[in-house]
């Protein structure tokens, strides 16, 4: 229904902004994340929200980039993960950073949220490790592009970190799981 929000900051509090626009004032939820990265009063700002419509009343959701909205509804498509939880997730780490642990299966980013166990964070992990290899598939490079040669080179025994520390030195021009695989291998062999 809004599907976002640009306009000038009115009010910011430890939980929500209200971004006023054409003289109406939108009271948007935000993670402590996004409050600490939007502008100060007075300045304008664009926002990606989501409207969660309930018996008790409707609330409005921000996030700085497109990419944190839609995890952020792949989140709440989970039974018994609500707008607040979803968001107190994506507070923890990057978009990138919890793509990467879902496809991977680690729960132990996911587990640091208040309210979220073992058993919720695994559940997250199962609903989602598909759907979000397909989001972050395409991307090319960057680590959520990377997140198959990650997956491939754990299964033979190396290290999410190592792995990841690799890949980010390797050059763009290098491209293809296959390719990417071999030369992250070979660096890796050089340590």
């Amino acid at each position: 229904m809004i599907s976002s929000l640009e306009g000038k900051i009115a009010l910011k509090s430890e939980k929500y902004a209200v971004i006023e626009t054409n003289g109406i004032g939108f009271r948007v939820n935000l993670s402590e994340k996004t409050l600490s990265k939007i502008p100060q009063i007075g300045a304008s700002v664009k926002l990606f929200t989501y409207l969660s419509v309930k018996e008790n009343g409707w609330d409005l959701f921000g996030f700085l980039t497109f990419d944190e909205l839609e995890l952020f509804e792949l989140l709440i498509s989970i039974p018994g993960i609500g707008p607040k939880t979803a968001s107190n997730i994506l507070a923890l780490a990057s978009v990138e950073d919890l793509q990467e642990a879902i496809v991977l299966g680690d729960e132990t980013i996911l587990a640091r949220v208040s309210g979220i166990g073992k058993k919720v964070a695994q559940k997250i992990v199962l609903e989602l490790k598909s759907k979000v290899k397909k989001l972050s598939k395409g991307e090319g490079s960057g680590i959520a592009g990377d997140i198959e040669v990650i997956d491939a080179l754990v299964n033979l025994g190396y290290k999410v970190y190592e792995v990841r520390e690799v890949l980010q030195k390797l050059p763009e021009n290098i491209k293809g799981l296959e390719n990417r695989v071999k030369e992250t291998l070979k660096r890796l062999g050089k340590k």
